[in-house]
């Protein structure tokens, strides 16, 4: 799997490694490449429910998925639930701040996607589309950003402002309008009263939090210029994330360790929206999102080693 770009110069990356598995008690087909990073292990540190159950599974070994029955290793990557011997109620749930949607390109791998990652541990919120099947998004556009690299990206931190060039009636028809400078509203003339401190505050919040959906988009890099041109991408505004080291396992050999994983992307863009615009302190809010990719990460660098000591 490969994903999204999170900075104006490197793209989330997760293409299939190629090589023989080297270790059968891994997961099924996880290849033991070392990303740069693997070494330095930043998941350490993660506010994460208990794994136990996902111990238990790994030594019972596959198991049946309870909708349509397949094979599968801790959950279903087709269904988006736990296998029979993950209880869901023993998943941790993550409730996020907006809604996401994900797209994935039609000849992505879906069991070497962490996409699926995002659907199982916060449901309510994640919606993955199997591309060209995507939602219109055009007249949500004053409160919806795409999470992709490129010339009129801006930071997370910069989201309210440009949001602010997009209107409930259309939004910009071009990239030209869109990197124009919004128009200053004029006041409008009413009787003065007095106004509810509280109400204040609960507008200010409402104006820096009028992003409602952010999409990513799950594919390798050579697929997604088919899906970032797409129509009904247009026009929307695009974010650029801060630049952090992968930890996943399946990294492109040759590829800067900056390109991230899809769920990594996620995790990482709420962070930083935490932080910049719900301006709250970041308590492990959403470290249960890598509630899986923690324990495949520890699962394959434990293979890692075995493997080298053969």
């Amino acid at each position: 799997q490969l994903t999204m770009s999170l900075n104006s110069s490197t793209f989330s990356n997760e293409e299939n490694a190629q090589g023989p598995k080297r270790n059968t008690e891994c997961l099924e087909s996880l290849e033991l490449q070392t990303p740069p990073s693997f070494q330095d292990n930043p998941l350490q540190q993660l506010q994460l429910a208990s794994q136990e159950v996902l111990e238990k599974a790994k030594k019972s070994g596959r198991s049946k998925c309870p909708r349509c029955n397949s094979s599968r290793m801790f959950y279903c990557y087709t269904c988006f639930v736990p296998v029979e011997t993950v209880p869901t109620k023993e998943i941790p749930t993550v409730k996020l701040p907006l809604k996401i949607d994900i797209i994935k390109h039609p000849n992505e791998t879906d069991g070497k996607s962490t996409a699926v990652h995002a659907k199982l541990l916060a449901p309510d919120d994640v919606t993955i589309y199997k591309y060209p099947c995507i939602p219109e998004y055009k007249e949500k556009r004053h409160e919806i950003a795409l999470i992709f690299p490129g010339p009129n990206s801006v930071s997370v931190k910069d989201i309210a402002f440009h949001l602010q060039k997009y209107t409930k009636k259309g939004g910009c028809d071009s990239d030209d309008d869109c990197s124009r400078e919004p128009l200053l509203k004029q006041a409008k003339i009413e009787p003065k009263e007095e106004k509810n401190p509280n109400e204040c505050i609960s507008s200010s919040r409402s104006e820096g939090t009028r992003l409602k959906k952010i999409i990513f988009i799950d594919s390798t890099w050579n697929q997604t210029n088919k899906i970032i041109t797409d129509e009904r991408l247009q026009g929307l505004l695009q974010i650029e994330l801060k630049t952090r080291k992968t930890c996943f396992w399946r990294h492109q050999k040759g590829k800067p360790d900056t390109y991230l994983s899809t769920i990594e992307a996620i995790y990482y863009f709420l962070v930083d929206y935490h932080q910049e615009i719900l301006k709250e302190s970041y308590k492990g809010q959403y470290d249960n999102l890598l509630f899986f990719f923690s324990f495949m990460y520890t699962l394959i660098k434990n293979a890692r080693c075995c493997a080298g000591k053969e």
